[in-house]
């Protein structure tokens, strides 16, 4: 295992053991900052919009192209990138959950309560939400991990847009958790168990793909990856953003977070 693939296995890590970050917070703060949280789940999904568009669809096609012409090759990106979106859109159908596993849970939500018969239906939601996070995280630790084999640099940045979106789902699975069972470390043991999964499909992807590597399989599964993340990016991050919206920060974030990808990409080229 050379130092590259160890430095893409460390960014997965990184990244999904986000949501044990989640979990500290949600037991450790008093009150959740919207504001901070509306303009940084913007700024995720700029970055993850913006690298999926303007760098990884265009680095598959040009794989997909070289290896099988300009039309052929096109057509492969194309069914690759709405293949990643479809996959995803499938994903979030057939999981279990008794409620959005992606919606956002606040600080403040600990302080409401449950009364004695929500207890079962509390842990089994937990149960449920931790399991649809990490089903939901493995292929984001597939993308973070090829992003990163491929360009250092890229695989940086989606690390890191990646992991703050995982901090809200690290919310999102303690609260029930720590309410059905009133402990933390069960809430944050299950926190980051959800997350774990992240570097779980990089390690799968390493063993199962990388042996296989050619122009057509890096272009299909950059493609998939470019549609993975856009729609991650609007099927989560947004509405999310938009539910602590305060004066359009969350699209203030967004742009942000393209400006940020954007300058960042013509520095390191």
């Amino acid at each position: 295992m050379d130092n590259g693939v160890l430095f893409a296995l460390g960014l997965t890590v990184f990244a999904g053991l986000a949501t044990g970050i989640g979990s500290l917070i949600a037991f450790f703060a008093s009150r959740t900052n919207t504001k901070f949280l509306s303009v940084s789940l913007g700024f995720s999904a700029g970055v993850m919009i913006y690298v999926s568009m303007v760098e990884i669809f265009v680095k598959a096609k040009t794989a997909l192209t070289g290896a099988h012409g300009e039309s052929m090759g096109y057509w492969l990106t194309i069914a690759g990138f709405f293949g990643g979106m479809i996959f995803m859109a499938a994903l979030d159908r057939i999981l279990p959950s008794l409620e959005n596993p992606h919606e956002v849970k606040t600080i403040e939500d600990l302080d409401a309560g449950p009364t004695n018969d929500q207890y079962a239906h509390l842990r089994k939601m937990g149960i449920f939400t931790a399991l649809a996070i990490a089903i939901h995280n493995f292929p984001e630790g597939i993308a973070t991990f090829m992003s990163a084999i491929q360009d250092p640099n890229l695989g940086i940045a989606i690390a890191i847009a990646v992991a703050i979106h995982n901090i809200p789902e690290g919310i999102a699975v303690s609260v029930p958790i720590y309410y059905a069972t009133g402990s933390r470390k069960k809430a944050f043991q299950y926190s980051v168990l959800s997350g774990i999964s992240e570097p779980i499909g990089a390690i799968a992807a390493w063993l199962i793909l990388m042996p296989f590597m050619s122009d057509t399989l890096f272009g299909v599964i950059f493609a998939g990856v470019a549609g993975i993340m856009v729609f991650i990016s609007l099927d989560e991050l947004l509405p999310a953003a938009k539910r602590y919206d305060e004066a359009h920060l969350s699209i203030y974030g967004l742009v942000a977070g393209m400006a940020v990808m954007a300058v960042s990409l013509v520095l390191i080229v």
